[in-house]
């Protein structure tokens, strides 16, 4: 059945996210503080780990870069796009809307938690291919195996931010479910090359976001998510 991947998905989110917010009630501000903290650096390090694993080879027994070029041109003009169109901006309004509709204005933390969460499990090559897979194939086994990762990641951000990391789920059910309902025309615009510069640049993203977990929001992650789409460009230029 295809869909079924992104359904089981949301449903760990929403899982992980109850859990933690129900562990959170009982954490003092020193305890959520740690664990805003922890999950930064576990979010960084995934990030960086990605990173290096597309940029770093090993050639005739040396290790080189490679996709420098492609990254810097590809932030640079992603930014500019972001920019202009304002799409932190456009997520940030979302988030209040959501937190007035959920009576959750006294939640000082309820957008940054929103927007973090949703960009720390939204971006990234397992959501993109394993939302493909599961629209052409109807193949879940990678969307399966996100949710379990997702749903650690959901319950330690809720137990630190509060519930409006719960409402992640309505980003990956709307970026996860447009994948699969256009995976057919999607899946041969992602090359090899397509995918490993998707890869560069999604993990580089998920860093911003660990960065902006321990030192506050000091980057517009949404304003740079069109980089994803220039690099996935990037792969057809001669």
């Amino acid at each position: 059945m295809a869909g079924l991947g992104t359904v089981i998905n949301v449903a760990g989110v929403l899982a992980g996210g109850l859990l933690g917010l129900l562990m959170g009630k009982g954490l003092s501000r020193r305890f959520q503080e740690i664990l805003i903290q922890a999950s930064g650096l576990a979010v960084m390090f995934l990030g960086i780990s990605g990173t290096m694993e597309e940029m770093l080879k090993i050639v005739e027994g040396g290790l080189t870069s490679q996709g420098s070029m492609m990254m810097i041109v590809c932030f640079v003009a992603g930014a500019l796009l972001g920019e202009c169109l304002n799409l932190e901006k456009h997520m940030e309004d979302f988030g209040v809307w959501l937190r007035e509709r959920t009576k959750s204005n006294k939640d000082t933390r309820f957008i940054e938690g929103f927007l973090t969460t949703s960009f720390t499990i939204c971006i990234g090559a397992m959501a993109v291919v394993g939302a493909i897979r599961d629209g052409i194939y109807g193949d879940y086994s990678i969307l399966a195996a996100k949710t379990v990762l997702d749903t650690i990641m959901v319950f330690v951000m809720t137990a630190s931010l509060g519930k409006g990391c719960i409402f992640s789920a309505i980003p990956v059910a709307i970026f996860q479910g447009s994948i699969t309902l256009l995976s057919t025309f999607i899946e041969p615009l992602l090359t090899e090359a397509a995918m490993a510069n998707l890869s560069l640049t999604g993990s580089m993203l998920i860093f911003c976001v660990g960065l902006n977990l321990i030192w506050g929001n000091k980057i517009k992650v949404a304003n740079l998510l069109p980089t994803l789409l220039v690099a996935v460009a990037w792969a057809f230029l001669p």
